[in-house]
């Protein structure tokens, strides 16, 4: 997505932003929803981007939503605002998931800028998320991971690629990592307007998702320069923050779980349906499981610690945020099936939602290693004496 260039629309979001509170950040994520839910059919081929809708979340103040108050943002991403946080994330989930991922992916950026960069280094990324530009974390690769290879004056040459870069060719600002020489993991910025890396979109042919256009990404020849690296080596792979950011796209795994609710239920409604028993035992499943869902995340924000507890509470955020991830996870194919059952065949032809929002949930659920993320809240269970119902606790 390219910047805003227009005086009087920039002049607009920035006053937006500069009054978004955390509450009004979620009225604008919800106002939003049945927009991004009925345009999503126009991006869902393969090479399509959710290019207005972004424009809409910028004219929204939701590209500033998560920096600091101080920087024109509603403070999303600060640890007391999780619960605003993950209620944005649902609602743009509910009306895109393949906007919610990318939506999720610009969060983290502006997140990982402001936890590990400098003052000076989220001063400018700040105005640079204020006139338009589009955040993102490109860290998956294959056998050609990015190397940084050293220059004079601090600079550094890159060779190799990741995949499954979301937004590519859309993000000017995506956070990648790569592998110093002294094998240290840098995370850096790649202005993208400037060096354009060389795209493989053949990469991405999926069963849903189509329009978060994650392909392979060939940064191979490009160059950074000291103010690019964000933080020392090592930094990206902190925890709590690297797996306890499981919690956000949880979130806008929820909001699509919640969106075939919705149209589970209009297609009954428009089949004059709703008098069947077995129809309302189903929904009445659905409509649980999805609240279930909620109440995870809700308790997800309340056991979230303070800044200066993070550190020292680490495994217990992760642990509880794998907990969260997985529960969501069986909630969402849960509500898949007996959405399935519902509307039969018919309701998963094209171009009911339905048959989008399958394959789209369907496809983001496949999230890295969930047997190690169920495994771990075993571990921790295992290896700490409280009693079940204390184990996260609030202090």
């Amino acid at each position: 997505m390219n910047p805003t260039t227009t005086h009087a629309s920039a002049s607009a979001i920035d006053k937006t932003s500069s009054s978004l509170l955390p509450a009004a950040a979620v009225a604008a994520a919800a106002h939003l929803t049945p927009r991004l839910f009925a345009h999503a059919p126009q991006s869902d081929h393969e090479g399509g981007f959710p290019r207005e809708e972004f424009h809409w979340l910028h004219e929204a103040g939701l590209l500033t939503a998560g920096l600091p108050a101080a920087l024109g943002g509603a403070g999303l991403n600060q640890p007391g605002h999780l619960a605003e946080q993950l209620r944005v994330l649902q609602h743009i989930g509910a009306g895109n998931l393949a906007v919610g991922r990318v939506y999720e992916g610009h969060l983290n950026a502006l997140q990982l800028i402001e936890r590990f960069g400098t003052g000076e280094q989220l001063r400018r990324y700040a105005a640079d998320a204020q006139a338009g530009h589009l955040f993102g974390v490109w860290n998956t690769e294959a056998q050609d991971g990015v190397h940084l290879e050293p220059l004079p004056d601090g600079r550094f040459r890159l060779r190799g690629s990741k995949t499954f870069g979301s937004g590519a060719g859309q993000l000017t600002r995506p956070l990648l990592t790569g592998a110093r020489p002294d094998g240290g993991w840098q995370l850096f910025v790649l202005p993208t307007d400037a060096q354009p890396p060389r795209l493989d979109p053949t990469f991405w042919q999926p069963l849903g998702m189509r329009a978060t256009a994650s392909f392979r990404v060939e940064v191979t020849g490009l160059e950074i320069g000291p103010a690019d690296l964000i933080g020392p080596p090592g930094d990206y792979y902190r925890q709590p923050w690297f797996s306890g950011g499981a919690v956000r796209f949880a979130a806008v795994q929820l909001g699509g779980a919640a969106a075939v609710l919705d149209a589970t239920r209009g297609f009954l409604r428009g089949l004059g349906r709703t008098d069947d028993p077995y129809q309302r035992q189903r929904l009445g499943e659905m409509t649980l499981l999805v609240e279930s869902g909620q109440l995870w995340l809700t308790g997800a924000a309340a056991r979230y610690p303070a800044p200066e507890q993070e550190e020292a509470q680490a495994e217990g955020i992760v642990a509880y945020a794998n907990m969260v991830r997985t529960a969501i996870e069986d909630i969402c194919l849960r509500v898949l099936q007996l959405a399935e059952r519902s509307v039969g065949a018919r309701g998963l032809l094209r171009p009911h939602p339905l048959e989008r929002l399958h394959r789209d949930l369907t496809h983001y659920l496949r999230q890295p290693a969930p047997d190690a993320a169920l495994a771990d809240v075993g571990r921790f269970a295992l290896t700490h004496d409280a009693p079940a119902a204390q184990l996260w606790q609030p202090e």
